[in-house]
């Protein structure tokens, strides 16, 4: 894995199932854990419908604005996963059966079991590369700058795991996080603003939360420059110790 500046990622969610909220999404997290390991920022999320032109009109939008875009879901071999076709639609490529494919899917299937319906997690965008499934075998793939994904969450993890060394990253991100403890947000959110302001090389944000204790807040500062979060994070420290006083 090298290093580059500013490398961006987005993340396209597909499946009637997650809008509907019969199916809650857990791919999203994991891929966001792991580009903010790596360094990677991850800058939007969406989730549309089994519908070809909605796919279609995301992935050509989302791969033209950042480094990478990871798709979940639409990749098994039911009528409505239409992932594969719609990626092919989006590069303007054909898409058939890869022998690569299918060959994995010999792994785990005899040939008299390969039946159409099967022989559909082997249909793959002319000129992607494989991405390896060691949990069911069918692969996922990569076409440019996209790299598509099954839905099931233990399927995803393991083709993340795959492709994760091949992946170019930004310097790691630091984070730090300050307890404010009871201190309302109002109560300091004009001088946080400030700080924010005049640190505007970190990012910094509140998040209250309820703990069985009560009511808690957290300031986190993150940037990748270890003396910028350090002296924001002095700034904070100096601006919650005021208020305690």
């Amino acid at each position: 894995m090298s290093q580059s500046p500013d490398v961006t990622a987005a993340i396209l969610v597909i499946g009637d199932e997650i809008l509907s909220g019969r199916t809650k999404d857990k791919n999203i997290g994991t891929i966001a854990d792991m580009l903010t390991e790596i360094g990677v920022d991850l800058r939007e999320v969406r989730i549309v419908p089994d519908v070809k032109a909605e796919i279609v009109a995301a992935v050509n939008a989302l791969r033209a604005r950042y480094t990478y875009l990871f798709t979940s879901g639409g990749i098994g071999p039911t009528h409505d996963d239409i992932t594969a076709d719609s990626v092919a639609e989006a590069f303007g490529v054909g898409i058939d059966v890869d022998p690569r494919a299918r060959a994995m899917l010999l792994e785990r299937h005899r040939p008299e079991d390969l039946n159409e319906a099967r022989l559909r997690m082997a249909r793959i965008p002319d000129g992607a590369d494989l991405i390896a499934n060691p949990v069911s075998k069918a692969p996922g793939f990569r076409i440019g700058n996209v790299y598509v994904m099954a839905g099931v969450p233990q399927i995803m993890q393991a083709m993340l795991d795959e492709i994760r060394p091949t992946l170019t990253s930004n310097a790691p991100v630091i984070s730090e996080t300050i307890e404010a403890g009871a201190i309302p947000e109002g109560n300091f959110a004009g001088g946080l603003g400030a700080i924010a302001a005049a640190h505007a090389d970190v990012s910094i944000g509140s998040y209250p939360s309820m703990t069985p204790e009560g009511f808690r807040n957290r300031i986190v500062v993150r940037g990748r420059d270890a003396g910028a979060v350090a002296a924001a994070r002095a700034a904070v420290e100096a601006l919650l110790a005021g208020l305690r006083a």
